[in-house]
């Protein structure tokens, strides 16, 4: 019986880096009492609220962020109408995620299409509609593309010399694909501020190169 529901679990953790939630053990079957017991014996081992990580699955370098992600469904919501995750790491947890700057991250940052309440502690979730494009995956995890997380922490107005960090980490890395996208990205930022000493889009990005020390090959100011 134990080994049958051991299964069971396995079989879901094996496609999220060894973890399960109790809504996806609810599913097949396992209740949280179940779950439990299982972890006293040390079959399972709690790691967040309402989600485990199966005995021999070795520890991931950004547990807290996967656990997080998937104690708030991001495993079992639908996609949006436009073909995007609907659970995103955004802001600096997408920077962690992405393991680009040097940030110490303390909480958790997503965007989602629609509100959702959570009681989980230091949890932010903003509400934004994303296209497929501004969407990647670190690791398994749905996150903010390289470009579309360095315009994302320009506009949560983060220390311009950490947001450097990533687009240095990020140039050097070869992961700043798309240096036009940057700059489409940070347009609507530039315009919104509404101060002329922060230019336009490209004049931005230009200034994050410049602090940052590195440009993308064949980018021109």
């Amino acid at each position: 019986m134990i080994d049958s529901t051991l299964g069971k679990l396995g079989a879901i953790a094996e496609q999220r880096w060894g973890m399960v939630t109790t809504a996806q053990a609810a599913v097949v079957g396992v209740s949280r009492q179940q779950l439990a017991r299982m972890a006293a014996a040390g079959a399972i081992e709690r790691v967040a609220q309402g989600v485990y990580r199966m005995a021999g699955a070795p520890p991931q370098n950004h547990e807290a962020i996967y656990a997080t992600w998937l104690a708030l469904g991001g495993a079992t919501m639908p996609k949006t109408p436009a073909g995007a995750p609907a659970l995103v790491a955004a802001g600096v947890t997408a920077a962690v995620a992405h393991d680009l700057g040097d940030f110490f991250l303390d909480g958790f940052d997503f965007m989602i299409p629609s509100r959702k309440g959570t009681r989980l502690p230091g949890v932010h979730l903003r509400i934004r509609q994303l296209s497929r494009e501004e969407v990647s995956t670190a690791n398994g995890l749905p996150v903010l593309s390289v470009e579309r997380a360095i315009a994302d922490l320009v506009e949560q107005r983060t220390d311009p010399s950490l947001v450097a960090g990533v687009v240095r980490d990020a140039v050097l890395a070869g992961r700043l694909l798309a240096p036009d996208r940057l700059v489409a990205y940070l347009e609507p930022i530039a315009r919104a501020r509404k101060q002329r000493d922060i230019g336009n889009g490209r004049s931005v990005a230009d200034d994050l190169f410049k602090l940052a020390g590195i440009a993308p090959e064949g980018w021109a100011a």
